[in-house]
């Protein structure tokens, strides 16, 4: 088993599926089971989901997976959870893998993560960014969200750590209970905060990679006054501003009917990523084949790409 040393000392498993050009998958690898997955289920989330996208990626790509976020769950990083420290975990486990150039692909606030490692690397090849907008990202709304969650983990608890659900399969939050510790939710206060102030508009001309977003068209959470009473609108901003997005390079593509949680599914997602990645990587390929190698290195001849993400 492969491990990656992160920005503060612990180290995450990574398994590599398949052959091909690197693809950086931040999924867990292995099917969650028994009640916990029952519990997964109730709430319309796949206990297989990890998997099921390694399987759909492997004939076609050397698939790098590793579960950042029941990492950071299980390690968690209250103080150190910055985007400039996510960016470095994932160039370490991009590292470990011997993945000089690679694509990623992530979703919600691993997708945002996904931005935060384009405009500081120039190794990317291809950056997908599901069920989070790269353009009026909701950074204010999430801060509030997370300095209620927060808040409620270091109350006392007072019933059930998970809620009902509505008709559409999402959680209530109004009847949700926070089963986390201070540390694990401390750590995307940390995040959220340091992103108080980001540009995502300004931060644009950094990402010139291929570049792919999605979200469902109802993909938009609405939190009580417990949760902050915000709306996070992640579906929103790929309607209202797919010109621009377009403009700016990105292809854009947004899932009728879908919300949060049916938009993140294998079903889903695979008939979309999987053959703009194949294209993307291959566009990228074609100016350089030695990146096919793990390990490759950027310095082989040939002419510079007309798209690189972020050349810092």
């Amino acid at each position: 088993m492969t491990k990656a040393t992160l920005h503060d000392g612990a180290t995450i498993e990574i398994e590599v599926h398949g052959d091909g050009p690197a693809l950086l998958l931040p999924v867990d690898p292995r099917p969650v089971e028994g009640p916990q997955a029952d519990e997964m289920r109730r709430w319309g989330a796949d206990p297989a989901l990890g998997r099921s996208l390694i399987d759909g990626l492997r004939d076609a790509f050397r698939v790098v997976a590793f579960d950042y976020e029941k990492h950071v769950l299980a390690t968690p990083k209250p103080d150190t959870l910055t985007p400039a420290n996510i960016a470095a975990d994932l160039l370490a486990v991009a590292d470990a893998a011997g993945a000089d150039r690679f694509a990623y692909y992530g979703y919600s606030w691993l997708a945002l993560s996904g931005l935060q490692l384009a405009i500081r690397t120039d190794r990317l090849s291809a950056l997908v960014m599901g069920g989070y907008p790269p353009l009026d990202g909701p950074y204010a709304e999430m801060l509030a969200v997370t300095l209620a969650a927060h808040a409620m983990s270091s109350a006392p608890k007072t019933g059930a750590s998970v809620g009902d659900q509505t008709a559409a399969g999402e959680p209530d939050w109004s009847t949700v209970e926070v089963a986390t510790t201070p540390d694990q939710t401390q750590q995307f206060v940390t995040l959220y905060e340091a992103l108080r102030g980001f540009d995502d508009r300004a931060a644009q001309p950094a990402v010139r990679c291929p570049r792919l977003c999605f979200a469902g068209s109802a993909d938009q959470i609405v939190y009580d006054e417990r949760w902050g009473g915000v709306t996070v609108d992640l579906g929103g901003p790929l309607v209202r501003r797919r010109a621009e997005l377009e403009a700016l390079g990105w292809e854009v593509r947004v899932l009728d009917g879908l919300d949060h949680m049916t938009g993140m599914q294998a079903a889903a997602v695979l008939p979309v990523i999987r053959p703009w990645l194949a294209a993307a990587v291959q566009h990228d390929l074609a100016w350089n084949p030695r990146r096919l190698r793990p390990g490759g290195n950027d310095s082989a001849g040939g002419p510079p790409r007309p798209e690189r993400c972020g050349d810092r």
